[in-house]
């Protein structure tokens, strides 16, 4: 097993400014929204993440995984907080594997300090994905050369050739 990030979801969405500001329009793409990010911050850091949503008012509901853009997205079940699924999750991760979680309340930073997991904050959360999109467009930006928009390379070479072929009035 791989290291692995565990997302208190809702707990960040809070945490986050702009998520939280779009939380209060529609829950469902503050959500998507997060998941999106993290996906990204996967991408970047290669390392496994699991959000996990809390459930327990949902009537009837049983519980949920899936997986989006390589994110294990997990609801709780009826009666069942979050922070009991993370807590879990974190007792059952290899020993010698880093977890980390990513919670504002402070009762459960505690708690999974406590089983060995490395705590932050949403907002540190926040700051290191955002550092990871700034970095990402920063080697982007490295790999094409300033002041010229080359499309060779970028173009099918049917298309270069008839690009070509009108460059020189043919």
């Amino acid at each position: 097993m791989e290291d692995c990030l565990i997302v208190d979801g809702y707990n960040v969405l809070s945490g986050w400014p702009e998520l939280a500001l779009l939380k209060s329009q529609s829950l469902e793409h503050a959500r998507d929204k997060l998941v999106e990010y993290l996906a990204n911050y996967k991408a970047y850091t290669g390392i496994h993440v699991i959000v996990v949503f809390d459930g327990r008012y949902v009537k009837g509901s049983s519980g949920s995984r899936s997986s989006v853009g390589g994110i294990e997205i997990v609801f709780s079940r009826e009666g069942e907080t979050a922070d009991l699924v993370i807590e879990r999750l974190v007792s059952l991760w290899p020993p010698n594997q880093l977890v980390a979680v990513a919670t504002s309340d402070w009762i459960e930073q505690q708690l999974v300090l406590g089983k060995g997991a490395i705590r932050l904050s949403a907002r540190e959360l926040f700051q290191k994905v955002n550092e990871s999109m700034h970095q990402l467009r920063k080697e982007h930006l490295k790999e094409e050369v300033p002041g010229r928009l080359a499309l060779d390379g970028r173009l099918p070479e049917t298309v270069q050739r008839v690009l070509e072929m009108w460059r020189r009035g043919k």
